[in-house]
């Protein structure tokens, strides 16, 4: 018995060992979970989340998309696509148009009639397809995140815990959609592709302003003109411009690149251009060397209005000045051309000659002194100027309060800025591309333009696209209309 109790008092102790000893750290499994939650959504998305549906004559799929930006994606293969910033959040909306069902196309074509109706059935289409949207994606995210959960812990609770996160997940970003609706997005569409001339389709600016209303009832105007410019690509009718409305062709740094000539020229054509602004560094170097490659100018067809560049000498200035339908302002000199009154002045800084000591902002804010003096002067003489160009922006803000539109280049891509006294500030980026440095970077700078639409009797800005084609060799074309701040 002693040596019973002797051996169970030299017995060692038996350690317990902790069961959640071995377990992650708290915000590792969160970190997890959460990967799970986000992959299981947008496969479930992927997969299913996705609806087909009727909009008027077209035959559409809808679906949603994660995004860092949200705002809505319209394609209409193969001609481009649209897009909206309709919305802010983790979710976009993708809206397929698969193809034109021949019976309602042919339908719509033997009752025209019928096209005074299509705006509301696209609409109600709309809405109930965006329904159905909702539905199955919520459907979609909670299956893939549960689905995807037991693949992963292999135990319910867990992969229910996903589902259940995945739906709180979607339900805020419809939340986050719903209190960033931006209604008037459909006023400022931009278009890729073919698609690229489709403002001049839609409608010209002032219509613009004048129709889009309610955005329910015009988004189904947008995409009745889009089906119809998929439906008549080729048969499509020659476009009139609003005799309401000035067209002004915006051009800048085109740095000696020719192939500039030709899509001015085009974009002439195309948009019925009035009158063509540049504001400079038209040339590289500014010798006489250069001067013929200047002599495109005069088969443009319409009034060139020009200021002098950092990289234009005063010999190209003198070259230009000898062309007929070229207005070389300078030192604030004004001139009424197409029906609108410029004033410009050029650059005070020539960088190509390493002789001359480049005077900095100073100099340019002496020069944008200069015209901002020249243009109370024309509006106490009681002829208001209504653009001004410099080139450089510094001294274009110095034309703040002066004038309604103050047009600038030199930076090499397009900004606009209103500032604090009223002016717009309107800079264009290389029409050019860069010219020759757009080969320096690891990707070619893209070709800038801008068409200005004016009212002809109040000569105030209405409305602007922005043209953006791909650079040295690229072939994309982008145009995005945009409408002044009120």
């Amino acid at each position: 018995m002693a040596r019973a109790r002797t051996r169970a008092q030299a017995r060692p102790p038996v350690l317990e060992l902790d069961p959640h000893a071995h377990e992650p750290p708290v915000w590792s499994r969160v970190l997890g979970l959460a990967a799970v939650v986000l992959l299981g959504a947008w496969l479930g998305l992927l997969i299913v989340g996705n609806v087909r549906t009727q909009v008027g004559p077209m035959d559409t799929t809808m679906t949603l998309r994660p995004s860092l930006s949200g705002g809505t994606k319209i394609n209409v293969s193969p001609l481009g696509a649209l897009y909206l910033d309709t919305h802010s959040g983790p979710v976009r909306l993708d809206v397929n148009v698969d193809q034109l069902d021949p019976v309602r196309s042919q339908a719509l074509v033997d009752h025209p009639e019928r096209l005074a109706g299509l705006q509301a059935e696209v609409a109600h289409d709309v809405e109930h397809g965006t329904l159905d949207l909702a539905e199955r994606s919520c459907v979609a995210v909670v299956a893939g995140a549960t689905a995807l959960g037991l693949a992963v812990y292999r135990r319910p609770r867990p992969a229910l815990a996903a589902g259940g996160l995945a739906l709180t997940l979607l339900a805020t970003s419809g939340a986050t959609a719903y209190a960033t609706w931006n209604p008037d997005s459909v006023l400022e569409p931009r278009f890729s592709g073919l698609l690229s001339s489709a403002p001049a389709v839609v409608g010209n600016a002032r219509s613009i302003v004048t129709d889009f209303d309610v955005y329910q009832k015009e988004l189904a105007r947008l995409v009745t003109n889009v089906t119809k410019l998929y439906d008549v690509t080729s048969t499509l009718p020659a476009y009139s411009p609003d005799p309401a409305t000035l067209r002004v062709l915006h051009v800048s740094d085109i740095h000696l690149n020719p192939a500039s000539w030709k899509i001015i020229a085009s974009l002439v054509a195309q948009y019925k251009v009035n009158v063509i602004v540049d504001s400079g560094d038209t040339m590289d170097h500014g010798t006489a060397a250069e001067n013929g490659f200047l002599d495109p100018v005069e088969d443009l067809g319409v009034p060139y209005v020009w200021v002098r560049g950092n990289h234009d000498s005063a010999a190209t200035q003198r070259y230009l000045a000898r062309m007929k339908n070229v207005h070389v302002l300078d030192d604030g000199r004004a001139e009424t051309v197409a029906g609108l009154r410029f004033a410009g002045i050029g650059d005070p800084q020539f960088t190509p000659d390493r002789s001359t000591v480049p005077g900095g902002d100073a100099a340019e804010e002496q020069a944008g002194d200069r015209l901002a003096t020249a243009l109370r002067e024309q509006r106490a003489a009681g002829t208001p100027v209504d653009v001004a160009i410099a080139h450089e922006p510094t001294a274009a803000r110095m034309t703040d309060g002066e004038v309604p539109l103050v047009l600038a280049g030199h930076l090499h891509h397009e900004q606009t800025e209103l500032l604090p006294h009223g002016t717009r500030l309107r800079v264009e980026g290389s029409t050019g591309g860069s010219g020759l440095r757009a080969v320096e970077g690891k990707y070619p700078d893209p070709v800038e333009a801008s068409i200005l639409y004016l009212d002809r009797d109040t000569h105030r800005l209405q409305a602007w696209d922005e043209i953006k084609l791909g650079g040295l060799g690229q072939t994309t074309a982008e145009v995005s209309r945009h409408l002044p701040a009120r």
